[in-house]
């Protein structure tokens, strides 16, 4: 009889562990390609079912939308996906998600404003969250304890109302081919951010040009038709952002570089448009890590460098792949280099692989975190904000401490032209001379000396110069400050000819990239 009863129970408990798994959700609610009047909706669920969102403006809901699904792997789980539209601009709305009995929690999104609108809003961006091994919950506690926890100690209220979208510059997981990895690694530890604001990925190589990457999300469908969600772009408020592919077997294809040609043509002439932000994988260069580095990059980075004097629009172009966060900007164009890892992946530490001082970074640290960026369209002055947003790493961990920030506003005010000191029509030793200009003065009212560039030449036109010198405020490398105690109003020379006449310049950069005239050109003559 014993036998009989503990049979019953294992059944039992069989039967509820299946009917658990029945109504479970293996990916729960998460959302995509938002527009002012559409928004996509994703869920994965054990069994086929409806695909059903209610939703409304309040919490009753009281509207229905259905939508289909699809296989993701072999077995039998689907991937659902429903389009809301005919919604309102910049409106809140609660949903939740159905199949069969299956119910989520009732959530909540808003919907973009239109273009050219002045609604301030904030978006973040991180990459390459790919689980390790040793800090297997370190995805988790970036979204959680960093994330969520930084928007409500900065803004309460609701998480759409605060933050409009993710940008994940690649690396979601370990192995993109592994199926379990994107329910377990991804889209869990994350599952409270991405129900309530949309993502918007681009591949890394750990994806592995997989099948689950371009399943699972729904991307815009604006780029090649032949290479459909490898290389797109969308629009928020009078931000675009472009969507691109520095993977093996795609950075080289001439279709993307044509087709963001095009792209960046188009926007030109964009009146809405003040800002270009790009995210592709791989760095042009790496401070942390030289073997990371990808040439074709570079030639994305030309490409937004020339968009940005033509246009006047500020760019910024947003990668990953080394484990760490970087910020420079490009010496003579106002375009921005930020590393926005890493969300997850391990750290990759000082010393530990090849680096190298570029002149173009300001901060590189060896950290956990995500970057935060507030996007201001007031018409009279468009502006966005930078900052690093840290959770440290294993030997110093941190609470989301903002360790870097920058302004960049879409019209310059520039610097007053400094005036050159010393040396002026003068005979010096070869062996000790110094170039000094006047303290930095105008921009805007809060402007500060940020960056000196300083230029040498045997001929008037400096078309070749032998000095050319490009010297910046802070330069933290190797958790360091070389700059240190720096204030960038004079210049040291070396390695110049005796008996020669020299000419020199200089200018003066302010915080927000504002470069100002050239000085007056002087000269001097070595004896």
């Amino acid at each position: 009889m014993k036998h009989i009863i503990g049979l019953s129970l294992l059944i039992i408990s069989f039967c509820t562990t299946m009917q658990a798994q029945r109504n479970s959700f293996l990916v729960k609610p998460y959302l995509q390609d938002a527009e002012p009047t559409s928004i996509i909706i994703k869920w994965e669920t054990e069994f086929d079912g409806e695909s059903t969102v209610e939703w409304g403006l309040t919490a009753k809901l009281g509207n229905k939308t259905t939508g289909n699904s699809n296989k993701v792997n072999f077995g039998e789980s689907r991937l659902h996906e429903v389009q809301l539209t005919g919604l309102k601009r910049f409106t809140t709305y609660y949903y939740r998600v159905k199949t069969g009995k299956l119910k989520s929690d009732i959530l909540q999104f808003k919907t973009p404003p239109f273009s050219g609108e002045a609604a301030s809003f904030n978006l973040i961006a991180m990459s390459d969250m790919q689980i390790d091994r040793s800090q297997p919950d370190k995805f988790s506690e970036v979204v959680n304890e960093g994330i969520l926890n930084y928007l409500e100690q900065q803004f309460g209220g609701k998480v759409p109302d605060n933050l409009a979208l993710v940008m994940i510059p690649g690396d979601l997981v370990a192995q993109g081919s592994d199926y379990k990895q994107w329910q377990t690694d991804f889209f869990r530890p994350s599952e409270k951010l991405f129900s309530q604001v949309p993502v918007y990925p681009v591949p890394g190589n750990h994806e592995q040009n997989s099948q689950f990457f371009f399943k699972y999300f729904s991307l815009p469908e604006n780029g090649d038709p032949a290479y459909a969600e490898h290389w797109w772009y969308k629009d928020y408020g009078n931000v675009r952002i472009i969507g691109l592919d520095s993977n093996k077997g795609y950075r080289d294809m001439r279709e993307q570089y044509e087709w963001l040609k095009q792209v960046l043509k188009d926007t030109e002439e964009e009146e809405d448009i003040d800002f270009v932000f790009a995210q592709l994988h791989h760095p042009y260069k790496s401070e942390l890590w030289i073997p990371g580095e990808e040439e074709t990059t570079g030639k994305v980075v030309k490409m937004l460098e020339t968009f940005s004097d033509k246009t006047g629009k500020p760019s910024i172009h947003f990668f990953g792949h080394t484990h760490g966060y970087s910020r420079g900007q490009s010496r003579d164009h106002n375009h921005l280099w930020v590393n926005v890892a890493s969300a997850g992946g391990a750290i990759d530490n000082w010393g530990e692989f090849e680096g190298r001082d570029y002149d173009e970074f300001t901060v590189t640290q060896d950290e956990y975190g995500f970057v935060m960026v507030n996007v201001d369209p007031n018409p009279a002055d468009p502006k966005i904000s930078l900052k690093r947003i840290s959770r440290g790493n294993v030997q110093n961990p941190k609470d989301n401490t903002v360790t870097d920030s920058i302004t960049v506003y879409k019209i310059n005010q520039k610097p007053d032209a400094p005036v050159g000191i010393a040396p002026k029509e003068e005979s010096l030793p070869i062996t000790a001379i110094t170039l000094k200009a006047s303290p930095f003065s105008g921009g805007r009212v809060s402007s500060k000396h940020t960056a000196s560039h300083w230029q040498v030449s045997t001929t008037t036109n400096f078309e070749k110069p032998v000095t050319d010198s490009w010297k910046q405020n802070e330069n933290w490398y190797y958790e360091e400050n070389r700059q240190k105690g720096d204030d960038l109003t004079d210049e040291d020379l070396s390695r110049l000819h005796p008996s020669t006449t020299y000419y020199w310049r200089v200018r003066y950069r302010d915080q927000y990239l504002g470069w100002s005239d050239w000085s007056d050109v002087l000269t001097f003559k070595t004896n």
